[in-house]
């Protein structure tokens, strides 16, 4: 058993790497720069935390989402890893204690957002960091080709000049072959280097179906399948209307979405993950660091925007490689729906500037300055006080991110913190001296542990409850050790974050490339045709549809999903229907023939040959000429 086995087995507790994970692993401890592709579920962070804990050093983790970001941490913490996350909304003595921890500690993985690396603080403390790796989550970030494109992934470069020794992994479960390309050469590897798992599911049936009555069909498929499943839809008033169909119809079921307050997302989650809710319904905020691997079906009561968002969050079920359904709920109306989303998420460009120049009236930033601040964000409130629509403001938001101008993160939950500010000998003193609060100093001792050395996360109601005494008080003590400077006291925050990475610019300064937003637009159309394709098609299997998408050459038909499963009723095998198919794809590519010559051509049985031919017809493949003879359509 060699050394990465044996930390697998003893953090992790797994007998065996699963396929591409040793690979990758040997990779970058041969000192390549490596990419791997590894579908949801597949165990990318395995990738790099295991080689890193093999030696001395610390692993640079650099991903978008804060709250995935804050998972990780506290799943490496639970098997005894120190690791650390830096991330915007966290204060100027956080930031420069957990810098520390990293030079000095024995800190083994240090996570942090993207737009980290443009600053000066991170630049200078880096280079005095015994760093082994860096590590890239969501890597298909740093292509204009990708389905979530952030121009800060592109300072990830700028990491590897300050340190140019140190391998690069980059990891993503969704690119296309383009993407692929592109993340290698945004990154300035020496040589291609690609570790791709087969984006096959052979576990996950996929199926679409057209239906008039979405709500209907929804119920029959939950009564029909067992275990737990995840159903999406597209906004936050239907996850509710959804959840309260499924109530009224006997089945354990709860909403969930990015606008419910933490405590209460963190309670529906932990319930469906332990069972005790059979079926979550939610907006696409619901997945990100969702480690169940039971999951029986995930439904989508709505068309998603893209391949890749969809295979994402379709991948979500059978994880325990054990048997799951992926099913789409279609309407030819959604083709409609989803067009009119080109409009919303692309405002008119005057529309985009006035976003602009209101947000920085609204936090009254001179022009020319302002980088680098970091704001709270109520979307609600800025669109009230502006008198703007809030899908355009949201839309407008992300196109000047996408130029560069601003970060917005996604609602983050920062629980109070405290961290003591003098040594044991300086709080004895203190403690006789304010005898009033000596019993709540002593009750903070004997609940949180390393409060002397970190910010240690704390709860108010959790120590109202202890010692019986009201939260408002349990505040009042807090509030007076922290203007005492015995403790530094960070409240609890709950709120999005709008960080400018530029300083504010004029309106005439502010530029949107014309050449960009077409780009981006264009791409985003052909991103919601080919999700109507998927969801239109009637005669290629779903899987191969999907592996085609993601660059696989010559994928085979999956023989389950809804498209396989008509084929089967032909009465034909996978092998014969495919041999059929095969001939006569060839022999009317590029020339008609009647079924006659079909068949004196054709020398396989004729009444199974006919069988393809009619499903062909069916399906709108082949058509018939004005002379009786047969076409590819």
């Amino acid at each position: 058993m060699d050394i990465y086995q044996q930390i697998l087995t003893k953090y992790w507790g797994y007998p065996k790497f699963r396929a591409m994970q040793d690979d990758i692993i040997k990779s970058i401890a041969a000192g390549h720069d490596t990419l791997g592709l590894l579908p949801t579920g597949g165990g990318k962070s395995i990738t790099f935390q295991v080689p890193v804990l093999a030696r001395d050093g610390i692993c640079i983790v650099i991903t978008p989402l804060i709250a995935l970001m804050k998972d990780q941490v506290e799943n490496l913490k639970k098997r005894d890893i120190k690791a650390i996350a830096i991330y915007s909304g966290l204060t100027s003595y956080e930031i420069n204690m957990f810098y520390d921890n990293c030079i000095f500690g024995n800190v083994k993985f240090l996570y942090i957002s993207p737009e980290r690396i443009g600053t000066e603080l991170f630049r200078i403390k880096v280079q005095e960091m015994n760093v082994n790796l860096i590590a890239i989550d969501e890597a298909h970030c740093i292509s204009q080709w990708g389905y979530d494109f952030r121009p800060s992934y592109l300072k990830i470069v700028n990491l590897k000049e300050l340190l140019p020794d140190i391998p690069v992994l980059a990891l993503t479960a969704t690119a296309t072959p383009e993407v692929v390309d592109d993340i290698q050469d945004k990154l300035g590897f020496k040589k291609k280097n690609v570790f791709q798992k087969s984006f096959e599911r052979k576990n996950l049936v996929y199926v679409v179906k057209e239906t008039d009555d979405k709500e209907k069909y929804l119920l029959k498929i939950i009564n029909n399948v067992r275990g737990t499943g995840i159903v999406y839809v597209r906004n936050r008033k239907k996850t509710r209307e959804i959840s309260d169909l499924l109530r009224k119809n006997k089945i354990s079921s709860d909403y969930y979405h990015a606008g419910l307050k933490n405590e209460t997302k963190d309670i529906r989650q932990n319930n469906w993950k332990k069972g005790k809710t059979r079926v979550i319904v939610s907006t696409n905020a619901f997945g990100m660091g969702i480690d169940k691997s039971d999951v029986r079906f995930v439904i989508h009561m709505d068309l998603p925007d893209s391949i890749e968002a969809y295979f994402q969050e379709a991948g979500r079920g059978g994880r325990d490689e054990k048997k799951a359904y992926a099913v789409l709920l279609y309407h030819k109306s959604d083709r409609i729906k989803l067009e009119k989303r080109v409009d919303t998420n692309f405002p008119e460009i005057k529309i985009i500037k006035r976003v602009y120049q209101a947000l920085g009236n609204y936090y009254n930033i001179a022009i020319g300055a302002g980088k680098n601040n970091v704001y709270d964000f109520k979307i609600a409130d800025f669109a009230s006080t502006y008198k703007l629509e809030i899908l355009k403001v949201y839309s407008s938001l992300k196109i000047l991110q996408k130029e560069g101008y601003i970060e917005v993160t996604e609602e983050i939950n920062n629980p109070s913190k405290i961290h003591f500010l003098v040594d044991k000998h300086e709080l004895y003193k203190y403690q006789v001296a304010n005898i009033n609060v000596d019993n709540f100093i002593k009750l903070l001792l004997r609940s949180y542990t390393g409060v002397f050395n970190e910010y240690v996360p704390i709860d108010e109601n959790s120590l109202a409850l202890k010692s019986k005494i009201p939260v408002d008080t349990i505040i009042k003590y807090l509030q007076k050790l922290n203007n005492s400077k015995i403790i530094r006291y960070i409240p609890r925050k709950r709120t999005p974050l709008i960080i400018y990475t530029e300083e504010r610019l004029d309106e005439k300064s502010l530029l949107i490339s014309q050449e960009n937003y077409k780009f981006r637009k264009e791409n985003f159309i052909e991103k919601i045709e080919n999700v109507i394709n998927y969801a239109s098609s009637t005669a290629k299997c779903r899987s191969q549809i999907l592996l085609s998408y993601f660059g696989d050459k010559n994928p085979n038909r999956c023989g389950q999903c809804d498209i396989c499963l008509k084929r089967n009723e032909l009465g034909l095998s996978k092998y014969e229907f495919d041999l059929i198919l095969k001939k006569l794809k060839e022999l009317l590519r590029n020339n008609s023939y009647t079924i006659d010559e079909i068949m004196q051509t054709i020398t396989l049985k004729e009444e199974k040959v006919i069988k393809v031919i009619q499903w062909l017809l069916d399906n709108n493949k082949i058509k018939y000429l004005d002379d009786k003879k047969l076409e590819w359509a």
